[in-house]
């Protein structure tokens, strides 16, 4: 098992991060899980230093406070074995934008975002320096349509993908692979949490079927997973047409539709 880069994951404790921690330990990697309940990391752990013979730390932190983020922080910094990190830890809120209170937006965007940059800023230098590592942040097809009426977490992950893709051009040619997994409805506690009521949701992905899709993608070293999507084509002319418009981005004129002639205001 030696040679092998330690994953450090956050929101490890349930759900897709927890299903994370399990594949990259039965791959052989190291582990140091991130989240807030002890209980079940400790459990955790325990299940894979037993069955998988690794090594697996865990960190007790809440990704919204400064302190509990800032130990983190300094793991990924200083713990040299870590070559890749799961940005996985994410919220939502229910209600809609009027609904939502100042501090709870406050706090979705502090564990969407801030923490996504925070840690992914933390990490890139050290992997940049040795020319080799990973970072996967998990997004969500949200931040792709407005439309489904989630304005304040589809803003969050529609950041999380813009980071991504960012860092891909920024890193990728440094050897740093950065990849973004966009899940659309999975079955994970969140929506427990939301007190949603399931018989209303779409039908839900299974989270060993999503995270086994994405690591698919990972070994492939796509820039952007979409596990739900059955026609990549749709993605790639997505694409084709958003960087066909980069070149109009450098006009020094308005566009024609904008210039008001004279009868025409």
């Amino acid at each position: 098992m030696q040679g092998k880069p330690t994953v450090l994951i956050t929101g490890a404790s349930s759900g897709i991060g927890a299903t994370y921690a399990s594949r990259f330990a039965q791959r052989g990697h190291n582990l140091v899980l991130v989240a807030r309940n002890k209980a079940k990391l400790d459990d955790l752990a325990s299940s894979f230093r037993q069955k998988n013979g690794i090594d697996v730390d865990i960190i007790q932190a809440d990704l919204t406070r400064l302190e509990d983020l800032e130990t983190v922080e300094t793991r990924l910094q200083e713990d040299h074995a870590i070559g890749i990190l799961v940005n996985n830890a994410g919220t939502g809120l229910s209600g809609s934008f009027l609904q939502q209170s100042l501090d709870d937006i406050t706090q979705l965007v502090m564990l969407n975002s801030t923490a996504v940059v925070r840690l992914a800023r933390a990490i890139a230098p050290r992997l940049v320096e040795k020319g080799d590592g990973a970072i996967i942040n998990v997004g969500s097809v949200v931040g792709l349509a407005p439309e489904f009426a989630q304005t304040v977490y589809g803003a969050t992950k529609a950041f999380v993908l813009f980071l991504s893709q960012g860092l891909s051009a920024e890193l990728l040619p440094k050897g740093v692979y950065v990849q973004a997994v966009l899940p659309a409805a999975t079955r994970t506690e969140i929506w427990e949490r939301l007190g949603a009521d399931l018989s209303l949701l779409p039908p839900l992905m299974e989270v060993d079927e999503l995270v086994d899709a994405a690591l698919v993608g990972f070994d492939r070293k796509e820039a952007v997973t979409i596990p739900p999507l059955q026609d990549i084509s749709q993605w790639d002319a997505y694409e084709a047409a958003r960087v066909a418009m980069i070149p109009g981005f450098a006009n020094n004129h308005p566009a024609q539709r904008y210039v008001e002639t004279p009868g025409n205001s």
